[in-house]
């Protein structure tokens, strides 16, 4: 499947599969343990979203200061942007309070589904890699700092001024951004997480908006070192983020820590029914195929899915034409 150029999104069915994309990320980031860039990178748009970020620099705020509004738009991809930022904003109001019953009520069928889907991510997103010593080494070596990461117990009685929210927005938006860091973790860490889902969830906008704002000034800046990385170490850095996502399934497996949220993980599995625990296999298997078929629409690559199903290639000019705009 040829590569489809969606920073600039030409028709409704680009628009809809940035805010589905978005969906999933915002979805994804409700959760500690799991990465909104996981999501992005195995639907396709991870490079494009750093690229649309790093946009927004010195020359922009001259243009937009200047009034300069048709040389802004044609410097920035708002179309993008927007799609993929309401597609997260409607995950974000739509599913916060079902997450958070469903995390408070059957955390372990929540983290079950989520552990497929980072089993699945680290399949995909490893099969893209030319394996070898440094590689290899890089991988392992990430995953054990994921992994000593996400066993880090939070911080207690954190304050909640909009100054720590800033900064703590600030740190976490560089893990969200990162495929198996998740960002809501580290709010997790810094004692804010359960603050910020009780702010959205009574739209407490000061509290938001502080959040957001760092969360803006952490992604302008970190966006720009992912993409030199990717550009000029690109095996390297993929292989980071595979490990990244190993080390990560420890918080999945283990859910948050004793005494900060009800969350107790999926090693609550085995204290469940027979019944009970089928489902939760069940869902661990329909986030893995999930992610495998998203993949595979995207790459027509996925390891799992070209076992049987090879995606029919266009075979005149007029198909090449029609999946370019797709």
């Amino acid at each position: 499947m040829e590569h489809v150029d969606l920073s600039r999104p030409r028709t409704p069915r680009q628009f809809i599969r940035l805010l589905l994309t978005g969906f999933a990320m915002g979805a994804s980031d409700i959760v500690p343990g799991v990465s909104g860039g996981t999501m992005a990178f195995i639907l396709g748009i991870y490079e494009t979203l750093l690229d649309a970020i790093k946009s927004f620099n010195l020359d922009a705020i001259k243009l937009a200061l200047g009034f300069k509004f048709k040389e802004l738009f044609a410097a920035i991809p708002f179309g993008f942007l927007i799609a993929l930022g309401l597609g997260i904003l409607s995950a974000l109001l739509l599913l916060v309070n079902l997450l958070k019953i469903a995390l408070e009520t059957h955390s372990d069928f929540v983290f079950a589904f989520f552990a497929g889907l980072v089993l699945a991510s680290i399949i995909a997103i490893g099969s893209k890699i030319r394996w070898n010593v440094s590689t290899s080494a890089t991988m392992i070596v990430f995953a054990v700092l994921a992994f000593l990461l996400v066993g880090l117990n939070p911080m207690q009685d954190a304050p909640h001024s909009p100054l720590v929210l800033f900064f703590s927005g600030m740190i976490a938006i560089m893990a969200m951004i990162l495929p198996g860091i998740s960002g809501s973790f580290i709010l997790l860490l810094l004692g804010q997480y359960k603050f910020m889902l009780d702010a959205v969830s009574d739209r407490d906008i000061v509290s938001i908006a502080a959040l957001g704002i760092g969360c803006i000034v952490g992604i302008v800046g970190f966006s720009r070192v992912l993409s030199w990385l990717l550009k000029h170490y690109e095996q390297l850095t993929i292989a980071a983020l595979v490990g990244f996502m190993i080390g990560s399934l420890r918080k999945i497996w283990e859910g948050a820590p004793e005494g900060t949220t009800p969350i107790q993980g999926m090693n609550v599995v085995f204290e469940r029914t027979p019944a009970e625990i089928v489902i939760a296999l069940v869902l661990l298997v329909v986030g893995f195929l999930l992610v495998s078929f998203l993949d595979h629409l995207q790459s027509g690559k996925n390891p799992i899915f070209v076992l049987f199903w090879r995606p029919r290639r266009p075979t005149n000019d007029v198909e090449i034409k029609a999946e370019a705009l797709d």
